[in-house]
């Protein structure tokens, strides 16, 4: 199931790669597309919705909404 979430902390490419690093640690098998532009996360994985968030937010990052 993809999960997209709001990220208004994402200023760039090296953001980005900080995020999908993050999230491929916890969950080598995730498919993560992260948009600067729009600054929005999608993560297609088997951990829950929480779960990412979590990830993101000790990342450093918060998410719009949470």
């Amino acid at each position: 199931m993809a999960i997209k979430l709001k990220v208004p902390d994402i200023k760039g490419d090296d953001c980005a790669q900080k995020i999908t690093k993050s999230i491929l640690t916890m969950e080598s098998d995730a498919k993560v597309d992260i948009d600067v532009d729009t600054k929005t996360v999608t993560v297609d994985a088997a951990a829950s919705e929480e779960t990412i968030k979590q990830i993101v937010q000790s990342a450093g990052y918060t998410i719009e909404g949470y």
